[in-house]
């Protein structure tokens, strides 16, 4: 079952673009926009299972550079 979620994260000041850049060229990232308020960037991604998706976090969007701190929301229904 594929698990879908939405990503929220604070980027280093003035780095929200480059971070969705990169984001962007991840494999199983569906959407990276720039937005505004709390959070700096927000993506939508799939991942194989819940496992997968705590994989997917810290291996590859923790490992991004000006990735300061991230908030996972799983989409429910």
């Amino acid at each position: 079952m594929t698990i879908k979620a939405y990503v929220f994260i604070e980027t280093t000041p003035g780095k929200s673009s480059q971070v969705v850049a990169a984001m962007s060229k991840i494999a199983g990232v569906k959407m990276a926009h720039s937005v505004t308020g709390s959070y700096d960037v927000i993506a939508f991604v799939e991942a194989e299972d819940v496992v997968a998706l705590g994989e997917f976090i810290s291996s590859h969007v923790h490992r991004l550079p000006d990735v300061q701190k991230t908030t996972t929301n799983v989409v429910v229904d």
